[in-house]
This record gives C-alpha cells, structure tokens and sequence, in this order.
C-alpha cells in the first residue's frame, strides 16, 4: 500500500510539473480536483517541487521555475512571488535605517517593501532610481526625494543607462538598500540586467553600508549579470528559508545576516 502511494505521488507531480511546462501556470484548486486530493496535498506537491528548484509558488498556485540565467520578469509577476517572507523582510530591514539618514533604494520588489515602511523617520533623504517607489515615498513629506535621470526599463520601473550612471557617481550615502535576482554565498549576487548591474556597482562603491534584501528562494541561483563578491556586502537580510551551510558562508566571509 505505502509503495503504491509512493508511486501515485510521483506521478502526480511529474504530471504538474508537464501541465507547467505546457501552460505556465497551475493553480491548487484545478490540480486538487483533476487529481481527486485535497488542497493540502496540492499544496505538500508545489512546496516539495520549489525545494528542488522545479517550480515557483505564487498565491493560488505555482508558476514554472527560471529556466534560464537571463529571464527578467515583470515587477508586476515577481509581486507575486513569496509576498509573505518580502513583507516580512521588508520591515525588519526599515530598522536598520535611522533618523537623518541618507540613502539609496534600489529597485525591485523587496526593496519596495522596505519603502512601504519608513513613514515614521525623519528627516530621511531617499535616492532611488525606481519609479514605483519614488510615487510611494512622495507621499510623505517629511521624506526628501532625489531622483536621477536615465531611461525607463519596463520591467523593473527602474531608470538606467549614461545619465542615470553619471548621476550616482557623484552620490555618497549612508546605506545601500538592495534586491537581488541571484545570489551564490561563496561567489556573490546577480542581476538579469547588465545596466542595472553596473548602476548597482557604482551604487556600492558610494554607501558607507550595503544592505542586501533577498527571500530564500534566490539563493543558489545565478542570474546573468555579476554585480560585486560578498566582501562588499555588510548585510544580508532574508527569511528563515536560507540553508545552514549559506549562512555560516556568509558569516565566514563577514557578513552579518538577519532573518525576517
């Protein structure tokens, strides 16, 4: 009997794994009625699948996995992703930002999450190329905005390029808030844009210090662009996802990590 739920499993998951790579996209209450279980074992088949890399859970469902170093999703489809940890490390990284400060927030979803929780400092001057939080932030007065130029990527709502570039060398902060798309603890982070990996390196060079925001789910992956080795990094805030063996590598090398 246990061998022949052993077998039904498998199967079952190899046959999620042909619809999302057929469609995209699966959704839990489909899958849970084509295959005659509840929504729970659904939900075990998806979470065991993203362990292995297979796939990536959203709400509702699943979507597949990057298949490829270079794939550069829309802001609007990496909302979705991990929401929960994004929202938790969010927070726990607006802590570390204080009264007076001067910083740079670099696009992408966590940082937006970050953004979403500074309203009650003061005094703060925010620098960021990323049009969605820069409409946030102007919100609140008590907040001063810099916006450098540059032109507009679609998919990031970042603004890059020459003039963008030109502007941030002439920056200096006291804290770099930054998302990544990879991140490999014994090498360093990834971007899928290579302009947005040299806006980052000079963002870097300027910050007294760089804070990396990350969910677990980016660890162990590359992404095509190379921004900078961990040496850079001061700190790393994530959520409780990330690996023992990650961790204490990036501890080895200095870098302070904080879980969400």
């Amino acid at each position: 009997m246990e061998s022949i739920r052993k077998n039904n499993t498998v199967e079952r998951r190899r046959e999620i794994l042909n619809r999302l790579k057929s469609q995209g996209q699966v959704f839990i209450d489909e899958l849970s009625r084509d295959f005659s279980v509840s929504e729970v074992t659904i939900r075990n088949d998806l979470e065991q699948l993203e362990k292995k890399h297979l796939l990536i859970r959203v709400r509702g469902g699943a979507i597949q996995a990057e298949s490829s170093v270079g794939l550069d999703i829309h802001i609007s489809e990496k909302n979705k992703l991990h929401y929960q940890e994004k929202a938790r490390i969010g927070k726990k990284a607006a802590e570390l930002i204080k009264d007076f400060e001067t910083i740079i927030i670099d696009s992408g979803t966590t940082t937006f999450e970050v953004a979403k929780n500074l309203n009650h400092l003061k005094g703060l001057t925010v620098i960021s190329n990323a049009l969605n939080i820069i409409t946030h932030l102007a919100n609140n007065s008590d907040i001063h905005l810099i916006v450098p130029g540059g032109y507009l990527r679609p998919n990031s709502l970042s603004l890059v390029g020459p003039l963008a570039e030109k502007n941030f060398q002439n920056l200096f902060v006291d804290k770099l808030i930054m998302g990544v798309d990879g991140i490999i603890a014994s090498q360093g982070i990834y971007t899928p844009n290579l302009e947005e990996a040299h806006l980052n390196e000079l963002m870097i060079k300027n910050a007294k210090e760089v804070i990396v925001v990350t969910d677990s789910s980016k660890f162990q992956r590359r992404s095509l662009a190379f921004i900078c080795r961990m040496d850079k990094i001061n700190v790393i805030v994530t959520d409780d996802g990330i690996s023992a063996e990650d961790r204490k590598k990036l501890e080895d090398q200095g870098v302070k990590v904080l879980i969400a």
